[in-house]
C-alpha cells in the first residue's frame, strides 16, 4: 500500500509529464515566413510535403484547419516528431500582436517559420515584411482538440 505522500508525488510526476510541452516558451525568437497557403491546398499537409504528414496528414480537416500552420525549431521544446501537432501562441515583440498555430513542419532557422497568413496576420505594422523577418516570443498552449 503507498503512502498518501507517495500517491501526492505520483500524481504531481503524472501531471508534469502530461502539461511538459505547455509552460515551454521563449523570447526573442526570430520567425520568418513560408507559402504554405493551406486554404489553397485544402489543408492537406502531404500537398505542402510537410515533415508531420507522417503522421498528421489523416487527422480530421477540422483538425488541420483549425489554426495557422508554422514549421518549429525553436530554441525551447520538443523536436522532431513529438512536435507536431502542438499549438504556439506566437507574439510579434514590436507590436503586441499573437496569433495561434501548429506545428506541422520542421525548420533550420532556429526559431519559427511561420506561413505567410499567420506572419501576416501579426506584422500589423509591415516592419517584418520590410526586414524579411519578425522577432517573437512563443508559448506552448493547449490546442483544445
Amino acid at each position: 500500500m503507498m503512502r498518501p505522500c507517495c500517491c501526492a508525488c505520483v500524481v504531481l510526476f503524472c501531471m508534469i509529464l502530461v502539461g511538459s510541452a505547455w509552460g515551454q516558451s521563449a523570447t526573442n525568437v526570430r520567425s520568418t515566413y513560408h507559402l504554405y497557403n493551406p486554404q489553397q491546398n485544402n489543408w492537406d499537409l502531404r500537398a505542402v510535403s510537410a515533415y508531420c504528414a507522417t503522421w498528421d496528414a489523416d487527422q480530421p480537416f477540422a483538425w488541420r484547419s483549425k489554426y495557422g500552420w508554422t514549421a518549429f525549431c525553436g530554441p525551447v521544446g520538443p523536436t522532431g516528431q513529438d512536435a507536431c501537432g502542438k499549438c504556439l501562441l506566437v507574439t510579434n515583440t514590436r507590436t503586441g500582436d499573437q496569433v495561434t498555430v501548429r506545428i506541422v513542419d520542421q525548420c533550420s532557422n532556429g526559431g519559427l517559420d511561420l506561413d505567410v497568413n499567420m506572419f501576416n496576420q501579426i506584422d500589423t505594422d509591415g516592419n517584418g515584411n520590410a526586414q524579411g523577418h519578425l522577432i517573437v516570443n512563443y508559448d506552448f498552449v493547449d490546442c483544445g482538440d
